[in-house]
């Protein structure tokens, strides 16, 4: 009886996640979710949180460096960091934020005016087989999907011992899950996961890994032909009632040339997300911020009250200095 009480309390707290990340869009806010708390039980992990929280590991553990990740403890207090900037892209189809390790889908945005988002944690490819940035579309929906590992990936297994067959029929053993999404990229999926630990870190052969329920829920939403934009934002800038945030992630460590310390990207985003309205930032807290880099959404400025006027070259340089 205990059992079946438990059973049923899981089933609820996880089919209101699904309706808990649909979030509404407003014309001019792109900043999503609230900041939120939890108290751990002393049987779970920070992991075990993340995912009744729909969050990454890499979420859950960057608001709670101080926390054990293994053994929290009893009635610890946890940060849920389930604010986000949604990134400056078409607000259509699938938008898939590598460094962010996270998926935003517009339903109904495939035509324009999308009303309301979707959001769910992934994981993403391992250094060396890293996720392509390109645009793309969903070709097939595939139920109880069987594996067929690439030769790399079963000469890379052989290498240490693990002798993979060249076919992992659907089950509790297929890397897949139960539900994957095929994209115009060869051997590129969207799909689900028999290890959701690995939600939230790089640890795929490039696809997108998603926990059971998160593709379950998104499998039955998406329609075959939908744009996918896989992009690469580990800053990204929104606006909500006029105030500026910034949220400032971890780049890929191959990136590290390209992001550190860099302003250049956060600069070209608020230009983009004001849409030509005055602004005032505080540049030396947006530079502290790309240094932290712990991905929570932060105050950095506001759009003045001056009407809507056209950037100049003079505006901008004036501004970044």
């Amino acid at each position: 009886m205990k059992f079946k009480r438990l059973l049923i309390v899981v089933l609820v707290l996880f089919s209101s996640l699904s309706q808990a990340e649909t979030y509404e869009l407003t014309e001019n806010d792109t900043v999503i979710g609230e900041m939120a708390k939890t108290r751990s039980r002393l049987d779970q992990t920070l992991p075990d949180i993340a995912r009744i929280h729909d969050l990454g590991f890499n979420d859950i553990k960057r608001a709670n460096l101080k926390v054990d990740t293994w053994i929290p403890g009893d009635k610890t207090e946890v940060l849920l960091a389930k604010r986000f900037i949604l990134p400056v892209a078409p607000q259509s189809g699938i938008v898939v934020n590598i460094p962010e390790m996270r998926l935003y889908y517009f339903p109904g945005g495939n035509n324009g005016g999308a009303k309301t988002v979707v959001t769910h944690p992934i994981g993403i490819g391992r250094e060396g087989w890293a996720t392509p940035y390109v645009t793309t579309r969903i070709m097939e929906k595939i139920k109880d999907p069987a594996w067929h590992p690439p030769e790399s990936i079963r000469a890379e297994h052989a290498r240490q011992g693990d002798i993979l067959p060249k076919i992992v029929k659907p089950g509790p053993e297929n890397p897949l899950g139960a539900f994957a999404m095929r994209l115009g990229l060869p051997s590129y999926l969207i799909h689900g996961t028999n290890r959701p630990y690995g939600v939230g870190i790089r640890v795929s052969s490039g696809c997108i890994r998603m926990y059971p329920e998160d593709i379950k829920s998104l499998f039955a939403q998406v329609p075959v032909g939908t744009t996918v934009r896989i992009i690469n934002q580990p800053y990204k800038i929104g606006i909500l009632d006029d105030v500026v945030y910034l949220e400032a992630g971890p780049f890929l460590e191959e990136d590290t040339q390209k992001f550190d310390g860099n302003l250049t990207s956060v600069v070209s985003m608020l230009v983009s997300v004001s849409k030509g309205q005055k602004y005032e930032v505080d540049w030396e807290l947006a530079k502290k911020l790309i240094d932290q880099r712990d991905g929570i959404p932060v105050k950095i400025g506001r759009i003045l009250p001056e009407a809507v006027q056209e950037y100049t070259a003079a505006d901008k340089t004036r501004r970044v200095q």
